[in-house]
This record gives structure tokens, C-alpha cells and sequence, in this order.
């Protein structure tokens, strides 16, 4: 192995450099409020050099790949978990700082990606649950880093309880998936799994296994509370990078794993997708407390996601990536909104945003652009994400499902502007009073917000992902 090789893996040896960096400033750093400074600036430079070329390639054997799809996508969760960082700093000013628990705290976050990271590069089902397995032990600890919030305690029991049953599931479909075929190799797999029931035993438990991270309805038990109580930056985390790395994950092991049962698959896909955006459709326009409405909005997204699926091809896998980096950005900028009117008042519930205009107009105008990109509003780029969705769909003939799908979005359309009614028309003699973010919170929301804007009116950037999409060659 020569170093050309070795620096294929450059993502998972940044983040690993990262962690010891941290790690580092912890042990020699007096002032650890500059820790802060220090995990936002190291991950703003790793995630600059992440878009300098690299070329394909594979290393351990084929355990390990990467592919400019590959290197284009995990650029996207970098600038994601940069704007998480830049807005968690608020926060850990707030409640960590005074119990000297910073770097921690970014050690995990960072700890998390890296186990996404060779979940996605991963060629065999090794690899693969190794990288599962790195990724959900830390993110359960920050659903449970507010120690002294009872909820945030609850939050990282029912997440890792959770995942402990995924991951048993999941090992359940790859020991039957290794008995039939012999080998835990993708490739090989995908040219011998057949269509015996054993087999597609095993590909339905891999898929489910992977479902609980997606938040698919059945395996969605979890969310509204983990998004309720964990800290408002790690709910962040977990609805966007996390669900984003296991949509990615599925896509691979259902378009190159498991092709041979295509047929299957695409009807358990379409139930999903339908039962998934009613549940979490429904169950939203029930909620008061923002982050647990937010919790639904997120299982009712993962079931427009599934939309894209079906069209099994480049069309597929772009408009699933294209619309995760949108996904991506309109939830930074809505948990951002959160996270600064929490931090400034406490207050969670959706009445508590009554007047928030008037008081608050800047931060009212951005939670109002992030929820409209969710609900696919033009011409904001959460429509545009939406729409090559539809189109994956409508593409094979998918036309009952796209109706159903819009006939979601008209009822998202109306919890949505539950916020934005309760933010900019009512009136309140009690309103959350004027405030003022720190600058990395702003900045990061900021940031959120422009490419939203951009990714609304431009187009070059879907036809950069549609031309690294062929994951079929």
C-alpha cells in the first residue's frame, strides 16, 4: 500500500486527526470556551481540503471503496456537520462550559461521522456494521449529554435501546445473507443471492435494520422522543446527518446488494413511502412542542425520500442526493431558529412563538425560509428537491404515488404554516423579547439559509450530482 492508496481514505484520516487534535487542546488548553473556536476552525479547514479531487479506488480487499459519488456526498455531510458545530457553540457555552464537558462533546459528534464515513465506503457487510456500530454509540451519548435534563437522559436510553434491536436485526439479515452466499462481499453477493424465501428473509431484515435509522414507519417509535429530549444541535445531528448517511447506505444495498430482488423491494418501498408520509404527516399536526414536531416532519421527509427509490437508475440517485443536501440545510436553519429562541427564553412550544415577528423579525424570517423549503415552497430549493423526487417516481410509472405524495405536502403545507402563523400574525402582549445569537450561531444559520437560496435558482449543481451518478457501471 503506497501512499496514493492510503489517502483514499482522506475523510476518515482527517476526522481521525480531528479527534486527536481535541483531544489535544483538552488536555493543554486553560480556557476551554477556545475549544470551541479550535473544533469549528479545524473542521472548516478538513472540510475545505475534502473537495480537492481524489480518484476512485478500493483498499483491505474491496472492504473499502470510494467513488466520486462517494467523495461528492461525504462533502455534503461535512458542510452539514460544520453548520451543526457553528451553531452547537451557543450551547455548549451555555450548559457545558460551566462543567468543563467542550471537547467532549465534539469528540463525539466528529467520532459519529467518522463511523458514517465507513458506512458509506463500505464494500462488504463488515465493514459495514463496524461503521454502524461507530456511528450510533456516540450520537447516543449526545442525545443524553443535558445530564442534568431528565428527558435528555431518557432520550439517549431510548436511542440506544433502539439501536441495540436494529443492530440485532440487521446482524440476523447478514448471517442469512452470508449462509446463502458465502461471502459478505457486496459484489459477490449481489451476482448470488437468488429469490429464495431464506433470501428474502434476509434481504427484509437487512432493510429493516437500516429503517430504524431512517425513521420508516414501522421502525419510528423512537424519534419524537430522542428529537424531544436530546439537545436541540445533536437533534440536528441525528435528522439530518445521521438519516441522511442511512439513506445513502440503503440506496447502495438496494440498487448493487440486492438487485435480484428489485421486484420485492419496490413494493415494500411504495407501502412505506405511503404509510410513512401519513404517520408522520398526522402525527405532526398534533404536536405543540417544536422539536418533537420537527421529529415528525422528519419521518414524514424520509417517506418523500423514498419516492426517489423507485426509479431504480441515475435519475434515482440524484434527485435522493440532491435532495439530502437540501434536506440537510433546511433543517440547520430551522433547529438553528430553535436552538437561539431556546437558549434566549427556554421556550419550546409552539405558542411561545406568538409575535416572535415583532419582536425577533431576522429570526423569524429564517425559520420561515427553512420551513417553506421543507414543505417545498418555490422558489426555495426544498421544491426543487421535492420535485426530482416526484419525477424518479413518475418516471416508471409511480402516478397514484405522486398523487398521494402531494396530497401529503398540501397537509405538511398546514403544520408548517401553524409556525409561521403563530411567528408573523398573531399578536402576544407576552412575546419572547428581543434577543442577540452569538456570531457563529448567526453565521452558521446565515450560511444555511443563502444555500437555500442559491440551490432554489441554480441548477448546475443537480447536474453535477447526476453526472457522478452511476453507480450502475
Amino acid at each position: 500500500m503506497n501512499l496514493d492508496t492510503f489517502l483514499l481514505m482522506r475523510h476518515e484520516i482527517g476526522l481521525t486527526i480531528i479527534v486527536l487534535l481535541l483531544l489535544l487542546a483538552d488536555i493543554f488548553m486553560e480556557d476551554k470556551k477556545k475549544v470551541n473556536t479550535v473544533a469549528v476552525a479545524l473542521f472548516a479547514i478538513y472540510t475545505a481540503i475534502g473537495f480537492v479531487p481524489m480518484d476512485s479506488g478500493e483498499l483491505f480487499g474491496g472492504m473499502f471503496s470510494t467513488t466520486p459519488l462517494i467523495v461528492a456526498f461525504k462533502n455534503i455531510l461535512n458542510v452539514g456537520v460544520l453548520l451543526i458545530l457553528m451553531i452547537s457553540v451557543s450551547w455548549v457555552n451555555k450548559k457545558m462550559l460551566p462543567i468543563n464537558k467542550v471537547s467532549e462533546y465534539y469528540v463525539l459528534m466528529v467520532s459519529s461521522l467518522l463511523g458514517m464515513f465507513f458506512m458509506i465506503s463500505a464494500g462488504n457487510f463488515l465493514m459495514l456494521y463496524i461503521g454502524l456500530e461507530l456511528a450510533t454509540l456516540p450520537v447516543a451519548a449526545l442525545a443524553s449529554y443535558d445530564m442534568f435534563n431528565r428527558k435528555s437522559s431518557e432520550a439517549g436510553i431510548k436511542l440506544i435501546l433502539s439501536a441495540a434491536l436494529s443492530s440485532g436485526i440487521l446482524l440476523f439479515g447478514i448471517s442469512i445473507t452470508y449462509a446463502i452466499t458465502g461471502s459478505m462481499y457486496f459484489d459477490i453477493i449481489a451476482g448470488n443471492m437468488g429469490l429464495s424465501y431464506l433470501g428474502i428473509l434476509g434481504m427484509v431484515m437487512v432493510f429493516a435494520g437500516i429503517a430504524f435509522k431512517v425513521s420508516l414507519v414501522p421502525f419510528h417509535f423512537w424519534t419524537a422522543d430522542v428529537y424531544e429530549g436530546a439537545p436541540t444541535p445533536v437533534t440536528s445531528f441525528l435528522s439530518v446527518i445521521s438519516k441522511g448517511a442511512a439513506v445513502f447506505v440503503l440506496m447502495i444495498l438496494l440498487f448493487k446488494v440486492f438487485p435480484d430482488m428489485k421486484g420485492i423491494w419496490i413494493n415494500l418501498l411504495y407501502g412505506l413511502s405511503i404509510l410513512t408520509m401519513f404517520v408522520g404527516n398526522l402525527f405532526a399536526l398534533r404536536q405543540t412542542n417544536l422539536q418533537r414536531f420537527m421529529a415528525f416532519s422528519s419521518i414524514a421527509q424520509a417517506g418523500f425520500i423514498l419516492l426517489g427509490f423507485l426509479s431504480v437508475d441515475e435519475l434515482a440517485v440524484s434527485s435522493i442526493v440532491y435532495f439530502i443536501a437540501i434536506y440537510i440545510l433546511s433543517n440547520i436553519v430551522v433547529f438553528g431558529a430553535i436552538q437561539a429562541v431556546g437558549l434566549a427564553s427556554g421556550k419550546y412550544e409552539m405558542d411561545d412563538y406568538t409575535g416572535l415577528y415583532r419582536t425577533n423579525p431576522k429570526i423569524s424570517i429564517v425559520l420561515m425560509l427553512g420551513l417553506f423549503s421543507l414543505a417545498g415552497i418555490p422558489p426555495i430549493a426544498g421544491f426543487f428537491g421535492k420535485f426530482f423526487l416526484y419525477s424518479a417516481a413518475a418516471s416508471q410509472g409511480y402516478y397514484m404515488l405522486v398523487f398521494i405524495a402531494v396530497v401529503n405536502v398540501t397537509i405538511s403545507l398546514y403544520y408548517y404554516l401553524k409556525v409561521i402563523r403563530a411567528s408573523w400574525l398573531r399578536k402576544s402582549d407576552d412575546s419572547i423579547p428581543y434577543f442577540e445569537s452569538d456570531s457563529f450561531l448567526k453565521a452558521g444559520v446565515l450560511i444555511a439559509t443563502v444555500g437555500l437560496l442559491i440551490l432554489g435558482v441554480a441548477s448546475p449543481y443537480y447536474e453535477y450530482i447526476y453526472s457522478l451518478s452511476n453507480i450502475f457501471n
